[in-house]
Formats: structure tokens, sequence, C-alpha cells
């Protein structure tokens, strides 16, 4: 229970707007129980005035009908208003809290995570969380005020009668409630687990379908969704059952307090002590009274999958980022210096990555980094955009620790080409101007020219306005590389961090481009930070340090290098064979 206190602490804005649909709530349970229970005395006492050929006065009890029908009439409108506008703000309010606290985590965090899971977490268990206000807050507020005011209502015509009807309702109330929040607990939390199993499952089927009917894996998949389908059936099968028992249960109990009443208040009217027409009222109000604890049962019986629902989120809410921000960074430096000294970094329980890394990355430098693959080199850009930290060693910008600078801040000055790139689900002019969202149409092109892309996209028919398709599907995989090559460029950074960014690219292609990102940062002076395991193009290169397993065991520039006769040269001669072997 926890969580929930945790959960309404995060309703506090809103409390408000809770407890007005509450309260609407609760005015409209009275009026259609005062509805019920004057009219049952009105249409009794006319009866036995018509039998005694006597006159009353049923103008009064005709405007409390009237009335009460008026108030639950509104009240309800009213109610459902309210509530739904309560839950509307309560779900976005938790949706942008939950993002929020998302943010911080990625992406070092949330790798461990499949895209279907955190999808199924930020929809699906956000959207659960709507029946904790709308099916648990306010019917457990409304039954427990409206039973307090319906015994003490009976307790002035006998102390019997309010027994009676308190033990009832305790019993509608609590024992049913508590029992199928036992049966339908379990039953509950796996019905969230297997939903998001099935999401998950689906998101990764859909985005992989073209590699499934390529190796015939696809009837191995969807049998996996079938099985998830049938057994999400078969809990949501038990699921009903217990709410259709829980449903008889609450009418058994509302009927037995109807009898309850007429076998207590029989005796009364016999004796005197009750006027016939209240015979009437008093069974009539025992029976619409249990209005107020007919949603519990189902509440209580989907306790257990909104609770479910609940942890998961603050399972990922709880994790703390792998980057701490400081409390209070320093301003940006002007030039930006970057120096690693002895940094060591590990993922987890895996052997380091980073040994002992240090090198110096001064304004205006073009340095390169060369490696095979997995020696670390994308592991040094993810600590200088502060995704991670070092695990041992100092990274200093401008001769401060980086962890002193606000990493959402450090990130608008660097621009960077990643090995897998990313591009949404929109046309190529929005995907550019992610990078610079006031950049004009002449920037764009400019940015596209030198990345070779605009003679691409102008002979489109819808031009920079073409569908660049989910991740980029609808391009190739050279053309989405330099798409997220131009928007780098459009960004117009001071640092500018290219992780394999010709991979992809046809050897001629990638000459040029890089050509003219090389002509780009010296124009601009600003710095150059490539990361790659081919070799053309680093002649012009301020420093290149070569990495194998982690550590740096060359640094020089090319000329040096080579002259060396060590790792570099030994790379640059393969290089050079498997170059002469394709062309034969």
């Amino acid at each position: 229970m926890n969580d929930l206190l945790r959960l309404l602490r995060l309703f506090k804005p809103y409390h408000g707007w809770m407890a007005l649909g509450a309260f609407l709530s609760f005015i409209t349970l009275l009026a259609n129980v005062g509805l019920m229970a004057v009219s049952g005395w009105f249409i009794t006492a006319m009866a036995m005035a018509g039998v005694a050929g006597v006159t009353m006065n049923y103008f009064t009890p005709s405007a409390l009908i009237r009335l009460a029908a008026i108030v639950r009439t509104a009240g309800r409108y009213g109610e459902r208003l309210v509530t739904h506008e309560a839950t509307f703000r309560l779900l976005a309010e938790l949706r942008v809290w939950f993002y929020q606290k998302l943010e911080p985590l990625a992406p070092a965090r949330l790798e461990a995570f499949r895209s279907g899971d955190l999808l199924s977490r930020i929809r699906a268990d956000i959207d659960k969380l709507d029946t904790v206000y709308l099916r648990l807050l306010v019917p457990l507020l409304v039954a427990l005020l409206a039973t307090l005011v319906f015994v003490v209502v009976l307790l002035f015509y006998h102390p019997l009668l309010a027994l009676v009807e308190g033990g009832l309702l305790l019993i509608a109330g609590i024992f049913i409630p508590w029992l199928m929040n036992r049966l339908g607990h379990r039953t509950g939390q796996q019905m969230v687990m297997t939903k998001a199993q099935m999401r998950a499952a689906l998101v990764n089927d859909l985005q992989g379908m073209g590699e499934l009917l390529v190796y015939g894996a696809d009837a191995r998949h969807a049998s996996e969704i079938q099985r998830l389908s049938q057994q999400l059936a078969q809990q949501q099968q038990k699921m009903s059952g217990l709410q259709g028992i829980s449903q008889g249960a609450l009418g058994l109990c509302a009927n037995l307090a109807m009898w309850g009443m007429m076998l207590v208040a029989i005796p009364l009217v016999s004796s005197g002590s009750l006027a016939p027409p209240e015979l009437a009222m008093l069974a009539l109000f025992a029976l619409a009274s249990f209005e107020a604890v007919m949603p519990l049962p189902l509440a209580f019986q989907t306790l257990g999958e909104t609770l479910a629902a609940l942890r998961r989120i603050f399972e990922l809410v709880d994790m703390q980022p792998a980057v701490q921000e400081p409390a209070q960074p320093l301003p940006m430096p002007e030039a930006f210096h970057f120096t690693f000294q002895d940094v060591g970094f590990r993922y987890g329980e895996a052997a380091d990555t980073l040994q002992n890394i240090t090198l110096d990355f001064p304004p205006a430098s073009k340095l390169a980094i060369v490696g095979a693959t997995g020696s670390g080199k994308s592991t040094l850009a993810s600590l200088l955009l502060r995704f991670r930290e070092p695990a041992s060693g100092e990274l200093l910008l401008a001769g401060q620790p980086i962890q002193r600078y606000s990493g959402e801040a450090l990130r608008q000055h660097i621009a960077v080409v990643s090995q897998q790139t990313h591009l949404f689900n929109a046309t190529l002019r929005d995907n550019l101007l992610l990078a610079k969202p006031d950049a004009s149409q002449g920037e764009i092109e400019t940015a596209c020219q030198l990345a070779l892309l605009h003679d691409f996209i102008a002979n489109q028919p819808e031009g920079y306005d073409t569908w660049a398709g989910e991740t980029g599907v609808r391009l190739s995989g050279g053309q989405a590389k330099r798409v997220a090559i131009a928007r780098a460029l459009l960004k117009n950074a001071p640092v500018l961090i290219l992780d394999e960014p010709t991979e992809g690219l046809d050897p001629e292609t990638a000459r040029l481009v890089m050509r003219n990102i090389i002509q780009h940062v010296q124009r601009n002076r600003h710095s150059l930070l490539l990361i790659t395991h081919r070799l053309h193009g680093l002649e012009q290169m301020d420093g290149i340090h070569v990495m194998d397993k982690g550590r740096i065991i060359e640094s020089g520039t090319q000329a040096e290098l080579l002259a060396a006769q060590g790792h570099f040269h030994y790379l640059a001669e393969n290089s050079k064979l498997l170059g002469a072997q394709i062309k034969r």
C-alpha cells in the first residue's frame, strides 16, 4: 500500500478536483436513495388515503420526489464530468512525470529494457491507474460516508433496523471486496505481466518482420503471440467469473437487507411504532442503499492488477541515473577543451572497457580514435556526452571535472552522428529540424549539400517533405546515415563527434563527405572527434589515437604512426590488401 500512498502524493495538485468528484458522487447517491424511499412512502400513503377516503398533503412529498430526481440527474452529470476531468488530468500529469523520470535514465539505464516493455509501462500501465481514483478512491470514500449516514438515519427509527442494514452493508462492502481481492489478486498481477509480454513481443516482431519472413521464423513467433493471447483470455475469463459472483453476492445482500427491514419493521407497524407507509419506505431505502457498495468488489478485485502496474512504474522511477547532475552546475566555458586523465570504465560486471585512457582534445582540433570493433571507441563519446560517468580517473572540461557541468547544457554544444542512426517517422525536413528548429531553408540545404544529400532530396516528388518512414525505412542505409550527418552539421555546434560516419557509404562518397566535413569544421574553427575503424581521410587529423582492448596503444599523426611501423601501420597494410582483393 506504500505505492498507493506515493501515488496519492503525486495527485496532490488535483486534490480539489478529486474531492469535488467524490462530493458530487455522494450527493447523487443520497438523492437516488432518497428518491426511492420517499417514492415508496408516497405511493403507499396515497393508496391508504384513497382506501380510507381521506385527503392528504401530496404537494410536499411530490416536491421532494421532483427535487431528488433533479439532484440525481444533475449530480450524475456533474459527477461524470468532474471525475472524468480529474482522471484525465491525473493521467496527463502522470505521463509527464513518468517521462521526466525516464529521461535521466537514458540511455545507460534503459538499455536492458525492450522498447515494447517501455511503451507498455508509459501507456498501458499509466492508463491502468485511472482505476485508482475513479474505481477505488471515490467508491470507497462514498461507501464509507453513505454507510455512516444510512445507519444514523435508521437509528432514529429503531436500533435493530440500523443493525440489520449496517451488518449487511459491512458484509457487502468489506467481506465480499476482501474475498474478491484475495481471489483475484494473483490473476490481476498475472494479467498485467501477460499484457506487457504481449505488447513487447508484438512491437519486437513488427520491427523485425522482414527478418522473420526471410528466415521462416514468423510462424514460430506467431505461435508465441497466440499462446500469450490464450493465456490472457483465460485470466480475463477468471476475472469475469469473479465479477459475476461478486455482483450476485451483492444482489443477495441487498435483497436480504430489504427482507430484514420488513421482518423487523412489520412488528413495529403492528405495535404502532411505525406508520404503515414507512414500511415500504424502509424496504426501498434498504434496497437502494446498496448502490453505495456495488462498485467495491470490482475495485478490490482489480486491485492486484492496479498494484502490479504501479510497481512496474515505480520500478523504473526508483532507478538511479547512471549520471548524477550537479546541484549547482558551472556555466559552460567559452572554449571546449576536454582532457582524459587515466580514465577507466566498465559495463556492469564485465571486463574493463576503458583502461587508463589519457588524451587531450583541445578546441578547434581534429582528433581521430581508431581501432577494431569493441575496442572502446564509442564509450569515449558516451563519456564526453555525459551519458555515463568514468569509473576511475578524471574527465576534465576547461580544467574542471565534467561532473560539475549540466549534462543537458553540455549536449547543447555538441553535435553527434552515432553508429545507430535513428530517423523518426516524419518528413526529412522534420528530422533535420530536430537539430535546429528555427533553421532556414537555406541552412537546411547547405547542410544537406555538405552531406551530398541535397540532389537526392531535390529529385524526390515532395522534396524535403518526403516521408522518411519508421526508423528511416524508406531510405537506404547510406542515405539515412547522410541525413544524420546533415542533421549534425545543421546544429553547427562547437564540438562535432562522428562515430563511424561513413559506414554504409561507398568509398568515393565517404571520401567526399569526409572532405566536406573537415572543411566545415576548419572554416568554423570547431572541434572534431572522429571515431572509426576505417583509415581513409586521417591524413588531415591533428592527432590519431589507436585503441585496442580498451587501451590507447599508439598516438601521433598519420605520418608518425606509419613511420613507427606499429599497430596502425599493420592496420593500414591490411586495409590496402583488402582494397586490392576487392578490386580483383
